[in-house]
């Protein structure tokens, strides 16, 4: 099983990235996280070979924010670092508010890019919406990220919570080098457009895959973490990661043992059949 994935064909990384979501908190909601904890997890990843991190400039809570916690943590980035952001969804200091259109785009982009302390982004994934897929059609937001793809201040594009007709409408307009959905163990309702990724070369990269709301409890993949000597979370890294070559995992966490046991996952090797009866556990729990 290939431990890499190349993103538009020039920026080879590992399979297993980090996302920075709880970083500033443990939900939207809080509580705050612990600033020095943060820090401490965002340099660890890196030391174990953490190559691609997954962050956007609506991640913070009260005085916190993902992108400055990476820019404090880890600026002047190692030359191997890819840091994927994401534009759409908007937070003020009295919540969320109205998704991002077309002419709020360059700014948004341009906050990342101050958040972060960088002159170009290495990935930006127009996100539609925040959770559940709306058939909207895309194509003039994206159109507008393109446009600065051109300008230089984005390497590559991605799309996040999307669906195959707004996945192709948006690739009629620019390269999409990756596709963040909503899938993991217990959610496998997204095939089709994982199969299409498969197609095309684009990475499939799942928010949630560990479930996002506590590890599922399920004797079948206790068993299988049992004759592994692994925990159930990562069976569950390791299964995204033997689902299909393109799966790009980026589980997060504020914690440095949840961390080095998440890292630990790409090497956990499951054989056919386990991959063969987790697969049937998702479809029949989706």
């Amino acid at each position: 099983m290939t431990k890499h994935v190349t993103l538009g064909g020039d920026r080879r990384i590992s399979r297993l990235g980090f996302g920075a979501m709880r970083l500033p908190a443990r939900s939207w909601d809080g509580p705050r996280g612990d600033r020095e904890a943060a820090l401490a997890v965002l340099r660890r990843a890196v030391e174990l070979g953490v190559d691609h991190i997954d962050t956007a400039a609506f991640y913070s809570y009260e005085d916190l924010s993902s992108n400055e916690l990476i820019r404090t943590a880890l600026r002047p980035y190692p030359e191997d670092l890819v840091i994927a952001t994401k534009v759409g969804p908007r937070r003020g200091p009295g919540g969320w508010l109205p998704e991002a259109g077309p002419g709020d785009l360059r700014a948004a982009v341009e906050e990342n890019l101050t958040g972060l302390g960088r002159d170009h982004l290495d990935l930006v994934y127009l996100r539609v919406g925040l959770m559940g897929t709306s058939e909207e059609p895309i194509g003039e937001r994206f159109a507008v990220l393109a446009a600065l793809r051109e300008e230089g201040l984005i390497r590559h594009l991605g799309l996040s919570n999307v669906t195959a007709k707004q996945f192709a409408e948006a690739r009629d307009i620019a390269p999409v080098v990756a596709v963040q959905n909503h899938f993991h163990l217990t959610r496998q309702d997204d095939l089709d457009l994982l199969a299409e990724c498969e197609r095309e070369g684009v990475a499939y990269v799942p928010f949630f895959p560990l479930g996002g709301f506590g590890l599922p409890d399920d004797g079948r993949i206790r068993r299988i973490a049992d004759r592994h000597g692994a925990t159930v979370a990562q069976v569950m890294l390791a299964w995204l990661l033997a689902r299909s070559p393109v799966m790009l995992a980026i589980p997060g966490t504020s914690s440095l043992a949840h961390l080095a046991e998440n890292t630990a996952a790409a090497d956990l090797v499951l054989d056919e059949r386990e991959v063969t009866e987790l697969n049937t556990l998702g479809l029949q729990q989706g």
